[in-house]
């Protein structure tokens, strides 16, 4: 067999198998957007004590959000359902209509305050979006950074954990990857993919609105 004329570098091919998706977006969320949730978000904070689920102190509210967020959070809301919407296909690749039943929740973090990694059962979308980054956009010392943690089970259990492929993505293997906040941002991701977020150590408050997209008890509903 001849080997002339041939282009090796054609005949090597690099696939990424079971990529994770992790959508970073700019929202289109105006100053008085955003200062109209901050002031809902504290009015709620200070007329209920919140629950607590993942967050390591702070204050998180009910996941009742979307029913006193105004229009500024309903505005935000169907931004990031246009986005699971165009994000979402059945097995065939095929875009497939949701009925998305959504529930969502605010986030105040002071200072030391943070939130352990954890996932969503019973949703197929997350995310949030940050009202008010604290001030870590622009100064990362101050922390509070979003973590995913990597899905792909033994990897950092198995032989010579120092060494990674060479490729985009897999450096972090077995580890996780730091996604710093920033105001007027939205994160949306898997619901099964660990996430958690770094102790913010900045003196303003660090706010922000979470939430799942799930379907409605009948299926798809489309």
């Amino acid at each position: 067999m001849t080997t002339a004329g041939r282009n090796p570098e054609k005949d090597i091919e690099v696939r990424s198998l079971f990529p994770t998706p992790f959508v970073s977006a700019r929202a289109p969320m105006t100053a008085d957007d955003n200062a109209q949730l901050k002031s809902a978000i504290l009015e709620k904070e200070k007329a209920s004590d919140g629950v607590v689920h993942s967050n390591l102190m702070g204050w998180q509210s009910r996941d009742d959000f979307s029913a006193w967020g105004g229009e500024a959070g309903a505005k935000l809301i169907d931004f990031a359902r246009g986005m699971a919407d165009q994000l979402t296909a059945n097995r065939a690749g095929q875009r497939v209509a949701v009925d998305w039943f959504v529930n969502a929740w605010a986030n105040v973090n002071r200072s030391g305050h943070a939130n352990q990694m954890h996932a969503h059962p019973g949703a197929i979308w997350s995310g949030c979006y940050y009202v008010d980054d604290g001030g870590c956009g622009e100064n990362p010392a101050l922390g509070g950074e979003f973590e995913v943690m990597d899905p792909r089970g033994l990897a950092p259990a198995m032989y010579a954990p120092e060494l990674a492929p060479a490729l985009s993505g897999c450096l972090t293997m077995g580890g996780t990857e730091l996604i710093p906040p920033t105001t007027g941002r939205l994160f949306l991701f898997p619901a099964w993919l660990m996430h958690g977020v770094r102790p913010y150590q900045g003196k303003d408050l660090r706010i922000s609105i979470a939430f799942n997209f799930a379907l409605p008890a009948g299926g798809t509903g489309g």
